[in-house]
């Protein structure tokens, strides 16, 4: 899967089929998955999605659900989780296993747009928490001043903490 991240106000290309002035005013951001046959179009947690070209569309057939409906939200979700018994716990929709490796590619695209100023395709090494195509003399401009974007990359994806209160 090839994940692409378009975010200030950057818009991906429209795709062929597609009317114009629709990407961009989807509220609070969307979704496009291309497949062979198609593309599909979504909101934010896959809200009003809908199939390109029309004649794919038309041709379609939605599939029956099978995966839990989470009634309020997925954050409420985890909450009952965390307070139900070990012994019959309900595993929440958003547990670690799956939010994890979410929240990562949501990171990987904020640091992409921190560090635009680099005008590459930044290549990610999920294993070791690093890029491995920001060299040692790569700089950005942050607060009108040049940094090293290495170490602007590393300090972001490894923020140091300041110690913790004591009582």
């Amino acid at each position: 899967v090839e994940v692409t991240w378009w975010d200030g106000g950057l818009l991906p290309p429209r795709p062929k089929g597609h009317p114009d002035g629709v990407i961009g005013k989807i509220r609070g951001g969307g979704c496009m998955f291309k497949g062979s046959k198609g593309t599909l179009l979504c909101g934010v947690y896959g809200k009003n999605p809908y199939l390109i070209p029309d004649s794919f569309a038309s041709s379609y057939k939605k599939p029956e659900p099978y995966l839990k409906r989470i009634e309020l939200s997925h954050m409420m979700d985890w909450v009952r989780a965390c307070k139900e018994s070990p012994d019959n716990r309900e595993e929440a929709s958003a547990n670690f296993e799956y939010s994890g490796p979410l929240n990562e590619m949501v990171v990987m695209g904020v640091l992409a747009v921190r560090l635009q100023g680099l005008n590459k395709e930044l290549e990610w090494d999920g294993k070791n928490m690093k890029f491995t195509n920001i060299s040692d003399n790569d700089t950005i401009i942050q607060d009108k001043d040049p940094v090293n974007a290495k170490a602007f990359a590393e300090e972001l994806i490894k923020h140091k903490y300041r110690e913790g209160w004591t009582m």
